[in-house]
C-alpha cells in the first residue's frame, strides 16, 4: 500500500510540474522545486502543518500552498497553517497582531506567530506531526521571519514534531557577512541568536546552525530535514536570478528595498524617517530639521561606493497594511533617496553607519536615539555610545571584524552551498 502511495505522489507532482515551464527547464531550483518534484513521499500518513506566506512559492511563482493543495487532501493532509509578522497573505503592516483566521474556503485553522504567541503552542501543534518551513527571508538578522523558525525549532524538539526547511536563495547573496554580533543581553524578536547583522546564510543553513550549536537550548535536538536548493551559489542575488520580486513585507516592496534595508533599518532605532507612510520605505529617509545639501555633502565625504545620493522631500502619511503610525506623519520631511549603482560594491551596514554618524555630527540637538531599540537592531549599544562620543565610522566598522572572524569560523560548518 505504501509503495502505491508513493507512486501516486510521484504521479501527481509530476502532473503539477507540468502545467506552465517544466522545471526541467529551470537552472536553479528553489527547495520548494525539488521537494514538490522529488520529495512528496515524506508527507506519507503525516498530518502537515505549514509556515507560509506570499512568497511561499516555487521558482516559477507558483504557489506552494496551492500546488499542495491540488494535490488532494487525501494525499497531502494539511491539517494547520502557521503565519508570521505581516499574515499569511502579507497584507498587515509591521506590529499588527493576527488573530485566528481560517483559509479560505479549505478550512484550513491559521494559528499567528507574530503578537501575544510567537512560538507554536501544544494547543497549536495538538494536529501536527510534521512541521514545513517555506518562507523568503531577505538575510538580515532583525527581519523576524529567522526568529519566528527559531521558534519553530524549539517547539519542534520539545513536542517531538518533525520539520522541513524548504531551502530558498539570500536574496542579497550568501557571500556577505557585515556588523556587530549580537551580544548577550541583547536578545529580542529583532535579535534571536548570536548573528551579525548580515548572516550571509539561507534559512536552510540557519537553521542547521541554530540546532548544531544548540542556540535553541533544547535537552534534544530537533528532527530537522533541509530540502537544499539546486544550481544556487553564493555569489547569486536576486537580481541574478532574474525572477519576480515577491514583496516579502508591506515596506519590502523590490529587490533594491531588500538590499539597502540592513544599513538603513537601523534608522528605525532613532528620531529620523524610514521612509515608513512613502512609497519608497528604507531607501527614503528624512526629518523635518534636516538641511539636505549638507547631508549629502557630508556623506559623500565618507567615501559611499556604489550608490547614489538625491534630495528629496516627502510627507509620510498613513497607508492602510503598511505604515498605521509613521514618524512626522503629515509633516514634510526633507532628506535623500538612495539608488543603488553597483550592488556588488554597495555595503549597506556600512553605509547605514555612516549615514547615523553624519546625522549625529550635523544635528546634534535635534537626532535622538531610541535608546532600547536602536541597541536591540544593532545587537549592542557600543554603536550607540561610539556615535554619540564621535568615533568615526571607520573606528566603529573596525570594530567588529574580529566578531566576524568568530562568527564565520562556526558558519562554515553548516554552509550547504
Amino acid at each position: 500500500m505504501k509503495l502505491s502511495i508513493t507512486i501516486l505522489l510521484l504521479l501527481l507532482s509530476a502532473s503539477v510540474l507540468s502545467c506552465g515551464q517544466s522545471l526541467q527547464d529551470e537552472q536553479i531550483l528553489f527547495g520548494t522545486d525539488v521537494f514538490v518534484k522529488e520529495k512528496l513521499y515524506l508527507l506519507e500518513d503525516r498530518k502537515v502543518g505549514l509556515v507560509i506566506n506570499q512568497t511561499s512559492r516555487l521558482s516559477d511563482g507558483t504557489s506552494l500552498l496551492d500546488t499542495l493543495i491540488k494535490l488532494g487532501m487525501k494525499v497531502v493532509n494539511i491539517t494547520s497553517l502557521f503565519s508570521l509578522e505581516h499574515g499569511i497573505k502579507g497584507e498587515f503592516a509591521d506590529g499588527v497582531s493576527i488573530n485566528g483566521q481560517k483559509y479560505d474556503s479549505n478550512n484550513i485553522p491559521i494559528y499567528s506567530l507574530y503578537g501575544r504567541e510567537k512560538k507554536p503552542t501544544q494547543e497549536m501543534l495538538k494536529n501536527v506531526d510534521l512541521i514545513i518551513f517555506n518562507v523568503q527571508d531577505i538575510g538580515a538578522r532583525f527581519y523576524t521571519y529567522i526568529s519566528s523558525m527559531f521558534y519553530v525549532l524549539q517547539a519542534s524538539a520539545e513536542n517531538n514534531i518533525s520539520v522541513i526547511i524548504l531551502d530558498r536563495p539570500n536574496p542579497i547573496g550568501g557571500e556577505r557577512v557585515e556588523g556587530p554580533a549580537l551580544e548577550s543581553g541583547f536578545e529580542s524578536f529583532i535579535g534571536i541568536a548570536q548573528l551579525p547583522i548580515i548572516h550571509g546564510m539561507t534559512t536552510g543553513e540557519l537553521a542547521l546552525m541554530f540546532s548544531g550549536e544548540n542556540y535553541i537550548k533544547t535537552e534534544t535536538a530537533p528532527d530537522l530535514t533541509v530540502i537544499k536548493m539546486k544550481g544556487w551559489e553564493r555569489n547569486i542575488t536576486w537580481r541574478e536570478l532574474n525572477k519576480e520580486w515577491i514583496p516579502t513585507s508591506p515596506n519590502i516592496p523590490t529587490f533594491e528595498t531588500a538590499f539597502v534595508y540592513p544599513g538603513t533599518c537601523l534608522i528605525e532605532g532613532t528620531n529620523v524617517s524610514e521612509g515608513r507612510g512613502t512609497n519608497y520605505p528604507f531607501i527614503t529617509i528624512g526629518a523635518p530639521f534636516i538641511i539636505t545639501e549638507e547631508l549629502i555633502k557630508e556623506l559623500n565625504l565618507t567615501g559611499l561606493e556604489g550608490v547614489e545620493i538625491t534630495p528629496t522631500s516627502f510627507t509620510p502619511v498613513k497607508i492602510e497594511g503598511k505604515s498605521t503610525n509613521p514618524k512626522f506623519e503629515n509633516e514634510l520631511c526633507y532628506g535623500i533617496k538612495i539608488s543603488l549603482t553597483n550592488h556588488k560594491e554597495f555595503n549597506s551596514v556600512y553605509f547605514g553607519i555612516k549615514l547615523i554618524y553624519v546625522l549625529h555630527k550635523l544635528y546634534p540637538h535635534k537626532f535622538k536615539f531610541r535608546e532600547d531599540y536602536f541597541d536591540k537592531l544593532a545587537g549592542t549599544d557600543k554603536i550607540r555610545l561610539w556615535i554619540e562620543e564621535g568615533k568615526d565610522p571607520e573606528f566603529i566598522i573596525s570594530s567588529w571584524q574580529d566578531e566576524l572572524i568568530k562568527f564565520n569560523k562556526i558558519r562554515n560548518k553548516y554552509l550547504l552551498y
